[in-house]
């Protein structure tokens, strides 16, 4: 079969937050690029996922002139909430999260909903010019090692083609291909595994508040918004259960013991999955010409909330090395970019595991024991307002 070829400057591998905003900034700033995404548009822009971005995230994107995507990503004013509208329930009392400053020039995290923001990043690329390619199968890295890029694939109609490039961004997830193109001899992998997991379950009713987290001699759990209609619920549980163990009555049961309350509003569930916590970071990012993008460098606790953050660091990043690359001829940004990311990026992990550790720890003893719970719940009190002005 004939091979179509052609050839750009960058090729990203993966159309999701990461390999979007990467796309956006290098367009933005004269440099030719492909995206590959191997979904359909409708599945990219209707996944559900959790969505948060710290200020550091947002400031990113308003100093590439993109803060239209945060800005509107929320589907409604309900999906928007503030701190004094996320309480945290410590066995059944209400207590409230400390209110501070960002410390980043005044500019705010933003609670947006990753396929809202998926759905923006992609208009924006499409107004732009961009190239997008989606439903693109069999995609194949082919020297990365060398000065000579190529990028093969085949389109939705079974076509084969082939881009060649000067750089490759594997932004395609921790179950994406672009990793497995670095050679085992060289690609190392360091995980921590916090011991227990999350049953993470789709409910069709709206959260409200928008966002409630809860720790409970029983476990975490948590009900956050995932538009005016759904909501996604939390409920710490043994690595070793399994769906089949929680049938709806018992989910609705559970979570109604660990806040507190009677949950007066119950829905449809529509999914539910065991997801284990861990940490995980691969490294070195870059190998050759090939340099990876978010999740497919690291996956972070997401009791952090920091993944999409993360990914917006990493796209920041690249492009700027990309950019000096090609127009400056100055390689000396894309030599220092998984260093550069890889301490950003334990930084945020030493973040994710105290964060972790103490909202898990805290409650259920029969995972780390009575000295840790105790110890968690003193980091706990860190974090909220004292009872006297957090009110019932």
């Amino acid at each position: 079969m004939t091979q179509e070829s052609e050839n750009t400057a960058v090729v990203i591998v993966g159309g999701g937050v990461a390999g979007l905003t990467l796309g956006t900034f290098l367009l933005r700033s004269g440099i030719p690029c492909t995206i590959l995404e191997k979904r359909s548009r409708r599945y990219v822009e209707n996944r559900q996922r959790a969505g948060s971005l710290d200020a550091g995230g947002v400031r990113i994107l308003r100093q590439w002139g993109i803060e239209e995507v945060v800005e509107e990503a929320a589907e409604s004013p309900h999906d928007d909430p503030t701190e004094s509208e996320m309480p945290l329930l410590i066995d059944g009392e209400k207590r409230l999260w400390k209110m501070g400053g960002s410390g980043d020039d005044e500019v705010s995290s933003a609670f947006c909903p990753q396929q809202v923001l998926v759905r923006n990043l992609i208009k924006v690329f499409l107004r732009d010019g961009g190239d997008l390619r989606f439903e693109s199968e069999d995609i194949c890295l082919d020297g990365v090692g060398t000065a000579s890029p190529v990028v093969r694939y085949r389109d939705p109609t079974g076509s084969a083609r082939a881009i060649s490039c000067d750089i490759v961004a594997g932004s395609d997830g921790y179950h994406g291909v672009s990793r497995t193109a670095i050679p085992d001899d060289v690609l190392r992998c360091a995980t921590h595994e916090f011991g227990y997991a999350w049953l993470t379950i789709l409910a069709e009713v709206p959260a409200d508040p928008p966002a409630t987290m809860a720790v409970h001699t029983r476990g975490f759990a948590a009900q956050i918004t995932r538009g005016p209609e759904a909501s996604r619920l939390y409920l710490q549980c043994p690595v070793t259960d399994s769906v089949e163990q929680w049938p709806d009555d018992r989910i609705w049961a559970e979570l109604e013991t660990r806040f507190g309350y009677p949950i007066e509003v119950k829905g449809p569930i529509v999914s539910k999955q065991v997801v284990p916590l861990r940490g995980v970071v691969f490294s070195p990012m870059s190998y050759g010409r090939l340099h990876l993008v978010g999740d497919a460098a690291h996956l972070i606790s997401p009791m952090s909330a920091e993944g999409m953050s993360l990914a917006l660091h990493d796209a920041e990043v690249l492009a700027r090395a990309v950019i000096a690359y090609l127009d400056k001829d100055d390689a000396s940004l894309l030599e220092k970019y998984s260093d550069t990311c890889l301490d950003h990026t334990w930084q945020r992990q030493a973040a994710a595991v105290w964060m972790t550790q103490t909202m898990h720890d805290a409650g259920d003893p029969s995972y780390e024991g009575e000295f840790r719970k105790q110890v968690a719940r003193a980091n706990l009190e860190t974090l909220v307002q004292p009872r006297t002005t957090a009110g019932s």
